[in-house]
């Protein structure tokens, strides 16, 4: 008699795309612990496209301590080492293919890294790097210069941005949506009227505002569909010796130069908590203080993560 024992299917006989399904539900450390080493088809599986269209980092931040000096952050060698071998893994296994790449707010990406990164990515369309401490400006326009279809950026507020929007503007020809996490005052906004004035989507969310600079924007950028200034600290800087000063509601002027946008996104409220939190981070919030995941909420969609 024969036996009718059912005969079991060893996990490398496993089809690519049932392997590719499983795989889809691990995070980057199980993605980079070491399956694609366990044998040919695992590998082939974990190489899948499906699995590389978005490289979200925002699970790792950096082991650091705030410094007086430039560039203000002292990260441990070993939080260094820990994202090195998370991207040559990550980079390796994606053969290119990333769309989307997500960085922490408290992940400080070096220079180094950043350009490795740049040279790996080619088809980069969003990038999320709302940390700059460590990168020069010769490497993110290193980094730019790679990322000739990018479209969307998520980046801190920097001193002087007319250098980056400018080599956006000579080699990211698609480039429509841009969000900031950070004060946008007089320079920041003629910056985007003069280097990004085909911009479409434009977040401001959380931050100092200053009432001209808003002005400039509205007026100067002739293209921009989508404007998001929710929970804003809206400033007003007359002359010296008067003060700057808070305002309270938007004028008609301002909801006048808004009207041709087919969104226009406000909150002004003393009730709302996220309101509450700027004001009392004064424009710069410490996302750190909040919880978890809420810096990377936006009310513009294609903006959140």
């Amino acid at each position: 008699m024969e036996d009718n024992y059912p005969v079991s299917r060893r996990w490398e006989d496993l089809d690519t795309d049932i392997l590719v399904r499983i795989f889809q539900s691990f995070d980057i450390f199980e993605l980079t612990s070491g399956i694609a080493h366990v044998c040919s088809a695992w590998r082939l599986a974990c190489c899948d496209p499906l699995l590389w269209k978005t490289l979200d980092l925002s699970m790792l931040k950096s082991n650091f301590i705030k410094i007086p000096l430039e560039p203000y952050v002292y990260v441990d060698g070993r939080s260094d080492k820990t994202l090195t071998r998370v991207l040559k893994i990550s980079l390796s296994l994606s053969r290119g293919n990333i769309l989307t790449l997500i960085f922490h707010f408290n992940l400080y990406v070096s220079d180094d890294q950043l350009t490795y990164t740049a040279e790996r990515c080619p088809r980069l369309k969003r990038l999320v790097l709302p940390a700059w401490n460590r990168i020069k400006k010769t490497g993110i326009c290193k980094a730019i210069r790679a990322w000739t279809d990018l479209e969307s950026l998520t980046m801190p507020s920097i001193a002087n941005p007319p250098y980056f929007m400018e080599e956006i503007s000579r080699n990211c020809k698609n480039f429509s949506e841009l969000k900031i996490m950070g004060p946008c005052d007089m320079l920041c906004a003629s910056t985007l009227v003069t280097y990004l004035p085909k911009l479409k989507v434009l977040s401001l969310r959380c931050s100092m505002l200053n009432k001209d600079a808003l002005i400039m924007i509205l007026d100067g950028l002739q293209h921009l569909e989508v404007l998001n200034i929710s929970h804003c600290l809206l400033i007003e800087v007359p002359p010296p010796p008067a003060v700057r000063k808070v305002v309270k509601e938007l004028d008609h002027s301002i909801l006048e130069r808004a009207s041709r946008l087919r969104q226009f996104l406000t909150c002004m409220e003393d009730s709302c908590l996220m309101c509450q939190r700027t004001k009392n981070d004064e424009g710069l919030m410490r996302w750190y203080k909040y919880e978890e995941g809420l810096w990377k909420a936006d009310e513009v969609s294609s903006l959140a993560l």
